[in-house]
């Protein structure tokens, strides 16, 4: 054979050598998913939960896919956030503490004398900047779904807040029943959107399934849509009614309550209170918190239990059919092949809602001609339940207080973080992170998962004020907050000042004095024992920062006899009732007019 020949041989032979090597790699590489470099982002927000409402934080509730994401992921025992919810979702939305937002106080409950002031606008101010814009900006493709609450102006609007594709209740809730159904007097109807424009809602729904399927569509339709090579990262914020009032759930999920709540209270209280403990979530020493005036469940005559059974029962059915709206939803990240590549972030808007509309003479009068309280009934569709402020202290169990007040049981609230699998590699799952966090942490935290910056300076939008929670996901005991750094709240003049493990906090009437009381929070989350005589120089330097915070975020004093019920219900008349009788007042005196000028013709004839 001559040299040229085994040359040209030889050459063959390597080339077909280097290829088949080649396309073994190839081969092997294929068969391995390659881990996107940014992960897909899911945050899901329930409405008016308690603390200790989903199983994996205490719950006898069935709340199995929460406790999955649990399972896998991290949950914070120490997260806070605003006592109601629109406040809460500004400052979820920018990472901004809320005044900063311009959501100082809630739309429904805001004196006249604040409205439109800096910081109280209510609604969301142009110069903040949302998660939802600056990871649409970096490549995500953004959807929003649910109860929006943030301002219903076009340029607050999710497609101008960062949002492709939206379906979202305007206001601070609705019936679970029928999409035209007002739940109070807030506001004139109900107000939908789709994309920015007004929405073509069918007449009858159940919120949590049709939110539910709403964003399953929208993230299977643009699956489908589009190329492997091309899609893109997604980020969906699916903001959950339930368990705002008023309480509704299908038959099936109120049917497996049955019987579960017939102890009271009292005793629901304390096996909840027990069960934090046990579960590594609270410490030993915890005490369960004070809760005057609460009601002997064994005086109540056999007709009271049994309505009072049956409006907790309702309360579980609906946070039970919440969680399987989200198995459904992760199932079907599952089927697109994205679940190990995504971040799942749940938490509650604020703590559990204790009020009763019917307490009051104006939500009486409008609920007579548009509900039914019948037992029987409860849950369904034209029936208004709510669990009041009794099964309210086993709902924040073992905390004290509720929705709309400083307390923990108002402001602390489960979160549970599931990284993706790509960054939870090596890590330990189910663990438990007890150090102070807030919801302005959130934003932080996502922005620097998917490797997105903040453009906010002080001369231009306004600048985050939370931290990234990436090294509690690392590490549970490390500290995101520097010592000595103070993160100052206020609401409807309820107001609070977390320093580590101190909390100042001061209530007003009824359930509080309005003094201001002193507590560690780490080791006393009930606030059971105030610390302003036996720690006075924390107090008062603890009293100072909050009045810097005041001066700060521009709080505002509110008018003497203030109270948000009676707000509410003035803002209502104000704003709803009055005007809706203005035009059959006109037509009325109209007519009498008319009535009358052609009497007097008649006469003169």
């Amino acid at each position: 054979m001559s040299q040229a020949l085994i040359y040209r041989t030889t050459c063959a032979t390597s080339m077909w050598v280097a290829m088949l090597i080649v396309a073994s790699l190839q081969g092997s590489l294929a068969s391995e998913p390659q881990k996107p470099s940014r992960p897909n982002i899911v945050v899901i927000v329930a409405d008016d939960l308690g603390y200790s409402d989903v199983g994996s934080f205490g719950s006898e509730i069935p709340t199995p896919n929460l406790d999955a994401l649990a399972a896998e992921g991290t949950r914070f025992s120490s997260f806070h956030v605003s006592g109601e919810c629109s406040p809460t979702r500004a400052m979820l939305l920018t990472g901004i503490r809320s005044h900063r937002t311009g959501v100082g106080a809630m739309h429904e409950s805001i004196p006249p004398s604040l409205e439109g002031k800096p910081g109280y606008l209510t609604v969301l101010d142009r110069n903040v900047i949302t998660v939802s814009s600056l990871l649409q900006r970096s490549g995500y493709r953004t959807y929003a779904v649910g109860k929006w609450h943030v301002g219903k102006e076009t340029y607050n609007l999710p497609p101008a807040r960062g949002f492709d594709r939206s379906l979202i209740q305007g206001d601070s809730g609705s019936d679970n029943w029928e999409t035209n159904q007002r739940y109070l007097a807030l506001t004139d109807r109900v107000y939908w959107f789709e994309d920015g424009q007004p929405a073509k809602m069918p007449k009858e729904f159940y919120s949590s399934r049709f939110y539910a399927d709403k964003a399953i569509d929208y993230l299977r339709n643009d699956w489908a849509a589009t190329q492997a090579a091309d899609r893109a990262p997604f980020f969906l914020y699916l903001a959950l009614q339930a368990n705002h009032i008023p309480l509704q759930a299908p038959p099936e999920f109120i049917e497996r309550q049955r019987g579960r709540y017939d102890a009271g209270w009292k005793a629901l209280r304390e096996r909840r209170h027990a069960r934090t403990i046990e579960l590594g979530l609270l410490p030993d020493e915890t005490q369960l918190g004070n809760w005057p005036g609460l009601e002997d469940w064994n005086a109540l005559d056999p007709k009271r239990r049994a309505y009072e059974t049956r409006r907790m029962e309702i309360y579980a059915g609906m946070a039970e059919a919440l969680d399987y709206e989200i198995g459904r939803l992760r199932q079907a990240i599952r089927a697109l092949g994205e679940d190990d590549n995504t971040i799942f972030v749940f938490l509650s808007d604020n703590g559990a809602e204790p009020s009763d509309p019917y307490e009051y003479l104006s939500g009486r009068l409008w609920l007579a001609t548009q509900y039914t309280r019948d037992t029987d009934r409860l849950g369904e569709k034209g029936a208004y339940a709510t669990i009041g402020r009794n099964w309210v202290s086993a709902a924040v169990s073992p905390l004290s207080t509720h929705k709309f007040y400083a307390g923990e049981g108002g402001l602390r609230v489960p979160l549970i973080i599931r990284a993706p699998i790509a960054f939870a590699d090596d890590r330990p799952r189910g663990q438990i992170a007890s150090g102070f966090t807030h919801v302005t942490d959130i934003t932080p935290t996502l922005l620097e998962l998917a490797g997105v910056s903040h453009p906010g300076t002080q001369s231009g939008p306004e600048p985050m004020t939370g931290r990234s929670l990436l090294p509690l996901l690392r590490d549970t005991t490390a500290r995101i907050r520097a010592p000595g750094e103070t993160l100052g709240y206020e609401l409807a003049g309820n107001a609070a000042l977390f320093e580590g493990d101190l909390k100042l906090v001061r209530n007003l009437p009824p359930v509080g004095n309005g003094e201001w009381m002193l507590f560690d929070i780490a080791r006393d989350p009930g606030e059971t024992r105030d610390l302003r005589a036996v720690r006075p120089e924390d107090f008062q330097r603890l009293l100072e920062a909050y009045q810097r915070f005041e001066s700060e975020d521009g709080v505002q004093p509110l008018p003497e006899g203030y109270t948000p019920q009676r707000q509410v219900s003035l803002n209502a008349l104000r704003r709803v009732i009055l005007p809706s009788l203005l035009w059959p007042a006109i037509v009325i005196v109209g007519l009498t007019l008319l009535w009358r000028v052609l009497r007097r013709r008649r006469r003169l004839e």
